[in-house]
């Protein structure tokens, strides 16, 4: 029962692990992106609202 036990932990533990760099990850990318975005000014930006 030991060993099911640790080897779940483990498990989790990994889990965990991917998880949180996942998270980073994606909050690299967003940051990037914003940052990409906020230096183009020249970037004109429509609204269609689909009214005439």
């Amino acid at each position: 029962m030991a060993a099911f036990l640790g080897s779940f932990m483990e498990y989790v533990l990994k889990a965990i692990i991917y998880a949180v760099i996942a998270l980073l990850g994606v909050k690299a990318g967003k940051a990037l992106r914003e940052n990409k975005d906020a230096k183009n000014t020249s970037t004109v930006r429509i609204h269609n609202t689909g009214r005439r």
